[in-house]
């Protein structure tokens, strides 16, 4: 077994630890920093790699609870964005030491900027010199981030409902019981990935999403660049349908994934056609047509605006599965390092052997 699916198969024990200890202990250290944000003049949200993922999933929970929050990929937010000592930052990254990370830290704090940062490491820079940090227990992923991506993302999620209804047992309830669903299922998406021709190593692979599951499809493009080493495109559904949907033929294939509410019957229009035009279709989400797709799965009830929680998880499966169909290794990177550190280049002294200078 490679050490990615056990990553992935330990996920469900790792969200009920990171669950939980949003409630308790980190509940009051969630309200101060909700609160920050109900008085903010303006709040980026903001992120790199899997973590700019999470925070893309968040944006809709806090939309639905009336905070707008100025949503930018941290390497350009660093460079283009400009803060105020009314500005609060919320940073998420999963180690706290990557480069840009550490130079937003330093924009944030020479502008008066307040920084929220959320992290799975307690020792990095994030969780030392943000003004709030959550700090996650994460246990670290061998490679690719896959608990520890979640464990962002569910966190971000709470501060988020925190900012409006707030973050309550019954809705902890509900998360809890969807994710226990999903350790049950576990055993039989592993078996339907298996046995299904989805994913083709022969295949152009296109993600769509929208809403929480917009981040979930820039998540599974990553996981297949990192883990299976294959390029893949991801992008909002109605932005597909503006133009790319020309690449579509049999050697075409897609995921998609299907929101709770929003646009249902329309993005369930477009993984029809896209079959009927001969491209092969993976469906994620709740309430599924028992019709659709080579490969489909059936989420359990889940709250519609939290559905990345576990959506990302057939992904994750289908990832490891390319990776073992294509015979590249998915638990170590050719070139990329596990944290990146400067900002010069590729060819890291990781990647190539070569001792570090300076």
């Amino acid at each position: 077994m490679t050490h990615l699916l056990q990553d992935v198969l330990r996920q469900p024990a790792e969200l009920h630890r990171t669950l939980h200890s949003l409630v308790q202990p980190s509940s009051a250290v969630l309200q101060e920093a909700a609160e920050t944000i109900r008085s903010a003049r303006e709040v980026f949200l903001t992120g790199v790699g899997a973590s700019w993922h999470a925070a893309l999933c968040v944006q809709p929970l806090f939309a639905a609870s009336g905070q707008r929050v100025y949503m930018q990929e941290a390497p350009e937010l660093l460079h283009t964005g400009s803060f105020s000592p009314t500005s609060v930052v919320v940073l998420l990254s999963r180690s706290g030491k990557s480069v840009e990370v550490l130079s937003l830290l330093s924009k944030a704090r020479e502008s008066g900027a307040t920084v929220i940062g959320i992290t799975c490491s307690a020792d990095g820079p994030l969780a030392r010199d943000a003004k709030i940090p959550i700090v996650l227990g994460t246990k670290r992923d061998h490679a690719i981030s896959v608990n520890t991506y979640s464990s962002l993302a569910a966190a971000a999620g709470a501060l988020a409902s925190c900012t409006g209804p707030g973050f309550d047992s019954r809705l902890v309830s509900a998360l809890l019981s969807s994710v226990d669903y999903v350790a049950r299922l576990l055993p039989e998406w592993q078996q339907q990935v298996e046995n299904s021709r989805w994913p083709d190593i022969h295949a152009a692979t296109y993600f769509l999403g929208r809403g929480c599951s917009f981040g979930t499809c820039h998540e599974a493009r990553l996981l297949w660049e990192e883990g299976a080493k294959t390029p893949a495109t991801a992008m909002g559904t109605g932005a597909f349908r503006h133009g790319p949907q020309e690449i579509v033929t049999a050697e075409t294939q897609f995921g998609v994934w299907i929101d709770g509410n929003c646009m249902r019957e329309q993005d369930l229009a477009v993984a029809r056609d896209l079959e009927q035009l001969g491209a092969k279709v993976m469906l994620a989400g709740q309430r599924l047509p028992k019709s659709h797709g080579a490969l489909r799965f059936e989420l359990p009830d889940i709250p519609a605006e939290w559905q990345f929680l576990i959506d990302v998880i057939p992904a994750q499966l289908c990832a490891e599965r390319l990776a073992r169909r294509k015979g590249v290794d998915c638990d170590s990177f050719r070139i990329c390092s596990y944290i990146v550190e400067g900002e010069y280049g590729l060819l890291t002294p990781e990647a190539t052997g070569e001792k570090a200078k300076g």
